[in-house]
Order: structure tokens, then C-alpha cells, then sequence
């Protein structure tokens, strides 16, 4: 009879066959209340799950990533339960656990209000509230196919024939609610305390743009209210937050139909672009980078070469000329790197040879993932690409690591997460050449002393990559920056160098982007910071105001001193009340605000003002000017 080895390395053994549920029982009434499911041999499962040989459990609860990520399934079945009592004449598709929480797709004659999703939240509870066991079943494909037809349930019975014939099917049943699921799913519906339905919105089935809409609705889930409090506070944050309003707010750019997924820039945003661009400049050529300049548009050819051709078609915008030659805007920069460095011929006293781009890409994404600067058709990738020896390639890549993690500083990110993505099924290249690259990137990690996440099977079709994720000020996690490590490429063009013993060799090849796209990274700086950018980044310093006609020419004058200086800083002269000016430029949120009357002209000084009303009183222009040039040296600002 089953001997259980629990995590702690202590054995329990039972008589007779035993389930997770049983066992947690066993061990402790605490554990047996808290239980949500169990993992036998590294596979989770129901608590129900009967145990009947030798193995390996640990009771999952709660307070483990896979007990919330269980509880957040079980509420998006709880969800489409609800909308079945509710309006029974919709139909169920899918309801996946998504970061955060969970949504469910229904074909209904309408869309849902409002009005509705309060509805459907309220009969969630009511459901909770009934402690309905949630017993899993398996039928045979053909049976659970036939069972949702009879009820009406279309799409479940397409999904469910999809499925080879001869398997069995896992349904889900709490009270008079049937669902399809692998599962597990929490014991029973009593489980489900803390949950909000969160927005509501449109959605292809299985997203493609020529099927029929549903209506999706998003809801999360947590193990705790204040859990739950929190994450609602940090949406509301958001909201206050959101790029695309903020954007309208500041003048900084605007999207329109014409143009899908690509920014119109205005000069205010433009000028916050090009300072980024600049300040990226500066710190590549610190680090030894030269800067270059590919193609927009590249033949067919040069991506069949590279690959992107067979394993990235569909995202990307291809055109036929009258020739009949066939051209691809790219979507990367990597062969136009490639193509540079096979220019002439190369020695080992070259590398490492780091090229950096500012290279424009366009990538198809479909319409509905469009979102602001975070989502766009249309963008610029801080590239480089780096050529160096396998005896360089470590240190290459700490050097890279190292520098991206103090760009982040610069700019408010102290909490960066590092993952380390390897191989993915469909792939180029040896498993051998895999090795050593995938040993190379978590060397460099481990001799900077640097904690990272595994994420197999997550690399690119190249070569295994690092993803650099940023947690902004309300606790949002972003991906940028990228650091991976490439043999393929430079196999599959065919370059070399020469070594220092006269032989030909191939050189690795290293992509590296440090923001990603600069207009994402550029929304996200705007989320971050709300709008309220540091002195440094701010496409404006400081407004400068009179408060009556006798100080205009004091305050031209003013304004063209801090202009000279090296200041980005505009004159308000207009005849209006010095309170109507300040709140009116308040609204862009300005870093200062300087304010001219006759008794700082007769001074000879200004009135400075600081974002959020901080009045800092009168000081000399050259005192003004030493604070700031301080200010901007030091990348100050807060968050």
C-alpha cells in the first residue's frame, strides 16, 4: 500500500489507497481546511485524486503561486456558472488564468453593460456562498461532444472535437453547472472568497478577426482581501496613470486610423524621443559602441537567409515591386548587423566589435492587441549587436548585464528582475552550440553574483536570450531590455574573421537592446512617473511668467538666460492673472515655474516655484541655473 514522501523528506503509509485530501487530513486539521490541491510527482491534481503506489506529494495551498493560480481557474468557472444562471441563453467558450486574474469568452445576442457585470459579480458570490463540491469526471471525447450539443453549447463541443477520438475528456461539475477542464479546481465553490469582475470587452473566437465576436469578461482573484484591496488600488493608480491620457494631457503625441499602430509625434513628445536617443548615444559611446545605420527595406532573400523568413512571416509587412521582386519591411535589425559586418574583412584585433542602431521596425500586430505606445505597429529598437570571440563572450555579456542595470537607475528602476530563456522547440542551430550558449549567459549571471529566473523552452528561435523586467512605482512589472546570445546567425551568413593564427572563425554574435522599443519604453516612463517627468527628461524645464506687462521684457530676458544656459524653457507673457498661469500650466506638470513681478525685477532675481505648489522663494538666475545643472547631473526626481 502507498507510502507518501512529503517535502520535508518524512514518510506516511496508508493500508489502502489513499487521496491528496485524505492525506492532508491526516497530517493536520489546519492543513486539511487550507488544502486547495495537491502535486504528485511533480503533476497537480485534484484533492480527490486517489494515491495507489509509492509516491511523492506536497499539499498545495493558498500561500503557494500554484494555489492562487488554482483559486484564479476555479473563479473564471465560477464566472461562466454565473452567467449561466443568469442569462442561460449565452454559450461558453474559454476562461483562462491570465497575470492577475482570469477572463471567460460567451457568444450572447448582446454585449454585456455594466449593469450586467454587477449582476454577474453578485451571482458569483451567491455561488461561493452555496459550498458546491466540485467533483471532476471523465468522459469519452465522443459522449462529451454529443452532451454539449444536446444543451446548446456550440463552441465547447467544437473545442471538445478537436481532440483525438479515442481520449477521454476531464469535465468539471459544481451544482448543475458542467464545464471542460484538465483542472485541478479547488474542492469546492466555497473556496472562492475574494474575486472582482474587473472590465468587460470584445474578443474574436480563437482571435481571428473573421469570426464571430464575444463578449470577454475580466475578472481577479486572491487568497486574501487585502491582497485584493491592493491590486485594486494599483489598477486605480493606473487609470490615473495611463500613457494614452496622459499623452492628450502633455501634448505629447496622438494615433489616428490612417496610420494603425504607428505615433504621431508632437514636438513636446519628440523632444522627450530624441533626449532618450541622446542620452542612449552618450552611454554607448562610453562603453565603446559605434553607431550605424541599416535599411528600412531588405529583399526576401536576406530573410530567408537569416530565417526570420521561415519562422517570422506572419509579422511581417512584405511588398512586390513591378520587377517582381519581393521586399520586407524589417521587423528586426539583425541582418542589416550582419550585412555590416560582412563588409570587408575582419580580424581578431577588431573584436569585440559592438554596433548600436536606432533601427525603425515594423512588425504586423493584429488590431485589438494595438494599445497606446505599449502596442504599436511602428517603433524604434535601441539595437546593438555585438561580434566577439567565444573567449570574449562572458565577458561581453557581464558587460552588457552591468551596463543595463545602471541605465535602469537613471531612470527610477532599482527593482529589476532577470530571466534566462532557453531553447524553444521550433529553433536553429546544434544542441551542442545550445549548450554552450545557454552555459555562457548563466555564467556571466553567476560570477556577477546576479539571482535570475529559468524560463525554459522561452528563447528565441536563434539563441537563448536574458529579459530584463522593471517593477514601476506602483508595483507593475515591465519587460524591456534583452541580452541574447546568437551562433546561428553568423553560420547562416556565412562570416568570419580572422584569427590570430591566420585561420577563419566565426564570431558570436550577441543582440542586446536596453529600453526595447523606445516609444513603449517612452509610455511606460510616462506611466511611471505619471506624466511628471524628472528635470533631465522633461521636454520642458520651466515656464517663465509675468505677473503685468512692466516685467515682460525682464522676463524675455530671463527666459533667454536659461535658454543659453542649456535650458529647455518657455516664456508665458500673455495678459491674463498670474493664478490663471500657474494652474493652467500646472496641468502639464512642469518641473518649475517662474514667476516675474516688480519686486523681482527691481531684485533682479526670480520666484521659483517646483512641481506641486513647493514654493522655494527668491533666488539669483545664477543660483537657479547651478540648482538645476545639479539637479540634471544627478538624474534626480521623484517618482
Amino acid at each position: 500500500m502507498p507510502n507518501i514522501t512529503l517535502p520535508d523528506g518524512s514518510v506516511r503509509s496508508f493500508d489502502l489507497p489513499v487521496t491528496v485530501g485524505e492525506v492532508a487530513a491526516s497530517i493536520g486539521a489546519g492543513l486539511a481546511k487550507a488544502a486547495l490541491a495537491g502535486r504528485v510527482g511533480g503533476r497537480l491534481v485534484d484533492l480527490s485524486h486517489r494515491i495507489e503506489a509509492d509516491a511523492e506529494l506536497a499539499i498545495v495551498t493558498d500561500k503557494s503561486p500554484e494555489g492562487l493560480e488554482i483559486i484564479r481557474h476555479s473563479t473564471a468557472h465560477l464566472l461562466a456558472h454565473a452567467v449561466k444562471e443568469l442569462f442561460p441563453e449565452a454559450q461558453v467558450t474559454i476562461g483562462p488564468v491570465i497575470e492577475n486574474g482570469f477572463y471567460y469568452d460567451f457568444a450572447y445576442t448582446r454585449p454585456f453593460t455594466p449593469d450586467d457585470l454587477a449582476a454577474i459579480e453578485q451571482r458569483m458570490a451567491e455561488i461561493a456562498r452555496r459550498e458546491l463540491p466540485v467533483q471532476r469526471e471523465v468522459w469519452p471525447r465522443d459522449k462529451a461532444v454529443a452532451f454539449f450539443e444536446s444543451i446548446g453549447e456550440h463552441y465547447k463541443a467544437e473545442i471538445i472535437a478537436s481532440i483525438p477520438s479515442d481520449e477521454d475528456v476531464s469535465l468539471y461539475r459544481q451544482g448543475d453547472f458542467i464545464d471542460l477542464c484538465r483542472g485541478p479546481h479547488v474542492p469546492s465553490t466555497g473556496k472562492l472568497k475574494v474575486f472582482k469582475l474587473t472590465k468587460l470587452a470584445g474578443a474574436y473566437w480563437r482571435g481571428r478577426s473573421d469570426n464571430e465576436m464575444l463578449q470577454r469578461v475580466y475578472g481577479t482573484a486572491w487568497a486574501k482581501k487585502d491582497e485584493l484591496d491592493g491590486y485594486l488600488h494599483m489598477l486605480e493608480e493606473a487609470e490615473k496613470r495611463d500613457h494614452r491620457k496622459l499623452g492628450q494631457q502633455l501634448d505629447f503625441f496622438h494615433f489616428q486610423e490612417e496610420a494603425p499602430g504607428s505615433v504621431f509625434w508632437h514636438p513636446k513628445g519628440w523632444r522627450l524621443f530624441q533626449t532618450l536617443i541622446n542620452y542612449m548615444r552618450e552611454r554607448q559611446e562610453e562603453a565603446g559602441y559605434v553607431e550605424v545605420n541599416t535599411p528600412d527595406v531588405m529583399d526576401r532573400a536576406l530573410w530567408e537567409t537569416s530565417g526570420h523568413w521561415q519562422n517570422y512571416r506572419q509579422n511581417m509587412f512584405t511588398t512586390t515591386t513591378e520587377d517582381e521582386r519581393v521586399f520586407a519591411l524589417k521587423p528586426m535589425n539583425c541582418p542589416g548587423a550582419v550585412s555590416m559586418f560582412a563588409q570587408g574583412l575582419k580580424s581578431y584585433r577588431d573584436l569585440p566589435l559592438r554596433m548600436a542602431e536606432f533601427g525603425k521596425v515594423h512588425r504586423y500586430e493584429p488590431s485589438g492587441a494595438l494599445h497606446g505606445l505599449l502596442r504599436v505597429r511602428h517603433f524604434t529598437q535601441d539595437d546593438a549587436h555585438i561580434f566577439c570571440t567565444e573567449a570574449q563572450m562572458e565577458q561581453e555579456c557581464r558587460d552588457v548585464v552591468a551596463l543595463i542595470l545602471d541605465i535602469y537607475k537613471d531612470f527610477g528602476f532599482d527593482d529589476v528582475r532577470i530571466k534566462l530563456s532557453t531553447r524553444p522547440e521550433n529553433r536553429i542551430g546544434s544542441d551542442e552550440v545550445w549548450d554552450k550558449l545557454e552555459g555562457a549567459l548563466a555564467a556571466a549571471l553567476d560570477h556577477m553574483g546576479m539571482a535570475y529566473e529559468l524560463f525554459p523552452g522561452e528563447g528565441a528561435f536563434y539563441g537563448p536570450k536574458l529579459e530584463f523586467v522593471l517593477r514601476d512605482t506602483i508595483g507593475r512589472d515591465w519587460q524591456c531590455g534583452t541580452l541574447q546570445v546568437d551562433m546561428s546567425l553568423p553560420e547562416r551568413f556565412d562570416i568570419d574573421y580572422v584569427a590570430e593564427d591566420n585561420s577563419r572563425k566565426r564570431p558570436v554574435m550577441l543582440h542586446r537592446a536596453l529600453f526595447g522599443s523606445l516609444e513603449r519604453f517612452t509610455g511606460i516612463l510616462i506611466e511611471h512617473y505619471a506624466g511628471a517627468m524628472p528635470l533631465w527628461l522633461a521636454p520642458v524645464h520651466a515656464v517663465v511668467m509675468n505677473i503685468s506687462e512692466g516685467q515682460a521684457e525682464y522676463a524675455t530676458e530671463v527666459t533667454k538666460s536659461l535658454k543659453r544656459a542649456g535650458f529647455r524653457v518657455e516664456a508665458d507673457l500673455r495678459n491674463e492673472k498670474i493664478n490663471y498661469k500657474i494652474r493652467e500650466h500646472s496641468v502639464h506638470k512642469l518641473p518649475y515655474q517662474i514667476v516675474i513681478g516688480e519686486k523681482e525685477k527691481a531684485a533682479g532675481v526670480v520666484a521659483v516655484r517646483a512641481r506641486g505648489g513647493q514654493d522655494l522663494g527668491q533666488m539669483p538666475l545664477d543660483s537657479l541655473i547651478e540648482r538645476w545643472r545639479r539637479e540634471v547631473e544627478a538624474k534626480a526626481g521623484a517618482v
